[in-house]
């Protein structure tokens, strides 16, 4: 773990200098200095009708020095807060200019490093910034790089005309629906995914649970008369069940909701080939789901092995032309970039797999390596490659679904994401899945059920945020899915202004 030595600066804006410097260094840690140290980040901060930080990077061992500066004119008006919030923005914007003239590397997103830039330009345009305005302030304020801001605003664009009423969805609610389960567990993922056939808690019993918790959310929506917007099955992998259950489920779910044939859009995540079959598909199809992921995340089987996806790229290509068959009509399709052994043009020839294949929509990841996954505890099992080509990788993808009329509709990022680069969703016109843009820009309570599901609820009219978790291991959830339902309705009663009744 690197170790920065810092003066100047309160120990409250540490966790900020840890996150910018993280972007070039990982695992970076802030510690006040105490003693001469080679390496030191001095910082100089004055408010004198401005606030202006002045940044010092020192490295005694190579003689060099380093300088960045950001200035930022304060209202007369501001508060305390909005002060503070200003200082720290100009924080991480000089000690960016001083990080990238030591390193010489470019960070793609600037200064963000959140999940959810496009939140901040929606923001922008509420407003009321002008596109040009609000991209001269990403540029300048914020410091992307303009292929980034073009990016963002393509995707704010299109999700604007995709939902119209975006900005008012408040007034409904979407459901997500956790299903814990998949036949092996990727070696990249930390979703809540345990062996359909493990210890961690009968599948029958946890299916119990859900009936009843579905039974208690769609009796609360009757109560509050809130329509659904969407309806998005996740995991682990729904289709990992058997078509008997996931049918039971449907059909509990079409009971309970009040106001069923009304909502916008059903997705089901069959993202591994390896649990699909004609009459899981046949389901499906009868059910109108609206969309479903067939994901090969590589064509290549040495990948595929080495990540833990037990299925062949063979077993892909069969199972999405079954469904092409009995007439499912938007099927997406996720690749990674980064993954282990892979390079840009191991990449190409995914991406020309695709252009055979041609799905609906495309999300194109970039691999992060992300806490807890096996990737992460053995890092030198999986090699990925090196910033540069990662950032070709991206660039190939943005090219690639550009020429084949693919539009980028949602985006976001994650800690630790290979190039400090960016998830994005692509599709054809018109075959956008609402969830993503839902979940992405959060101006709609998303009501979780099931395993390892968050609820966020967001009272409407305030934009604010209640996390509700559900346990994330099957065997918590069958014993407590009860006192579960019991808060997540006394949340929901509170944010839309009534008393509970359970």
């Amino acid at each position: 773990m690197k170790k920065l030595h810092v003066s100047g600066v309160s120990p409250n804006f540490y966790r900020d200098i840890e996150l910018i410097v993280g972007l070039f260094f990982p695992k970076a840690k802030v510690v006040e200095v105490r003693e001469e140290a080679d390496t030191l980040f001095h910082f100089e901060i004055q408010r004198a009708g401005q606030i202006r930080v002045d940044v010092t990077l020192t490295d005694s061992n190579r003689d060099q020095v380093w300088h960045g500066t950001h200035e930022w004119p304060a209202p007369p008006s501001a508060s305390e807060k909005e002060e503070r919030k200003g200082i720290k923005q100009v924080v991480n914007r000089a000690l960016l200019q001083v990080m990238e003239e030591a390193t010489g590397i470019r960070q793609p997103w600037g200064v963000l490093t959140g999940v959810r830039p496009t939140k901040l330009l929606h923001r922008m345009r509420l407003d009321g910034l002008t596109p040009d305005a609000a991209a001269a302030v990403l540029e300048r304020d914020y410091r992307l790089m303009p292929v980034k801001i073009e990016l963002l605003q393509e995707i704010v664009d299109r999700q604007t005309r995709v939902l119209p009423d975006l900005y008012e969805l408040d007034r409904e609610v979407s459901l997500y629906i956790g299903i814990p389960f998949c036949p092996t567990k990727c070696a990249y993922c930390t979703f809540p995914a345990y062996a359909i056939r493990g210890r961690n808690g009968s599948v029958e019993e946890f299916l119990a649970g859900l009936h009843e918790e579905m039974e208690a959310i769609g009796a609360w929506l009757e109560r509050r008369g809130l329509p659904v917007t969407s309806i998005y099955f996740g995991g682990g992998t729904p289709t990992s069940i058997t078509a008997r259950q996931m049918e039971d489920l449907f059909v509990k779910m079409k009971t309970s909701l009040p106001g069923y044939e009304g909502v916008r859009e059903l997705t089901v995540e069959a993202g591994r080939p390896d649990t699909l079959d004609a009459e899981k598909l046949d389901l499906l199809r009868r059910w109108k789901v609206d969309r479903i992921s067939i994901n090969p995340q590589s064509f290549e089987e040495n990948t595929l092995k080495l990540i833990g996806r037990h299925h062949t790229v063979q077993e892909t290509l069969e199972k999405y032309e079954l469904a092409r068959s009995m007439g499912l009509h938007n099927i997406n399709m996720d690749l990674i970039i980064g993954l282990p052994g892979e390079g840009l043009d191991t990449f190409r020839r995914s991406l020309q797999v695709m252009e055979e294949l041609k799905p609906e929509s495309l999300t194109v990841h970039t691999l992060s390596f992300k806490r807890g996954s096996h990737m992460t505890r053995d890092p030198e099992k999986y090699k990925t490659a090196d910033r540069d080509e990662i950032t070709k990788m991206v660039n190939d993808a943005r090219d690639w679904t550009r020429r084949m009329g693919y539009v980028p509709y949602y985006l976001y990022r994650q800690k630790n994401i290979l190039g400090n680069q960016e998830n994005v969703g692509y599709s054809f016109p018109g075959e956008e899945n609402l969830y993503n843009i839902i979940i992405m820009e959060e101006r709609q309570t998303i009501i979780g059920l099931g395993c390892g599901a968050v609820s966020k609820i967001i009272p409407p009219g305030t934009g604010r945020i209640h996390r509700v978790p559900n346990p994330k291991e099957p065997q918590a959830y069958i014993n407590t899915y009860r006192e579960h339902i019991r808060k997540k309705l006394e949340v929901l009663d509170r944010a839309y202004g009534v008393e509970s009744v359970m």
